[in-house]
């Protein structure tokens, strides 16, 4: 669990970097706490007024958590191709979360999967798709109503989660926003 002075100061660091890209301000600092040197998965999300104004992240730990904050920021706020890239009218009204994501783990089978606490990778042929644990709770989705999704998301037909060549990894996350901390 990490502490709250350090997701403090990593939501701060987000804040700080987007004003930085938006605004020209200093580029921000981490402290030298030793979380910044692990490599979890990560995702930043950005919330405009409550709807989702940006979701990147990595699945798995490719880079130092102060290196990867700042590229997941820099992606959900400007590369994130469902969204134009962040206004700088728009920061003061964006609201930063983060998921720091545990090891994947492959499961037997999708009735393994436990909606509000995983996280979800459905892998089939070149397809695949991820929804963070927080998505299915924050819509109302049931296992099923999730996976429908899923296949969706990944460009395939809704019942595609049924099949036998369907592979699912699933993960915890620890995430923390600047409402909650």
């Amino acid at each position: 669990m990490t502490a709250t002075k350090t997701k403090n100061e990593m939501l701060c660091a987000v804040r700080a970097y987007l004003r930085h890209r938006l605004f020209g301000e200093e580029a921000p600092l981490l402290s030298a706490d030793p979380v910044y040197d692990t490599r979890p998965g990560l995702f930043v999300t950005l919330h405009k007024q409550g709807e989702l104004r940006g979701c990147i992240g990595y699945i798995e730990g490719v880079r130092p958590l102060s290196r990867a904050l700042y590229e997941m920021a820099d992606a959900a706020a400007f590369r994130d191709p469902r969204f134009s890239p962040l206004q700088a009218e728009e920061l003061e009204k964006t609201d930063i979360e983060i998921s720091l994501l545990s090891p994947l783990e492959k499961v037997d089978s999708y009735l393994d999967i436990e909606i509000g606490k995983h996280g979800i990778i459905m892998k089939k042929g070149m397809h695949q798709a991820v929804f963070l644990p927080q998505v299915a709770p924050e819509q109302g989705w049931d296992l099923k109503a999730t996976l429908r999704h899923l296949s969706l998301k990944a460009g395939l037909p809704v019942d595609s989660y049924l099949k036998p060549d369907c592979r699912f990894f699933v993960f915890t996350a620890e995430v923390f926003s600047e409402n909650e901390v």
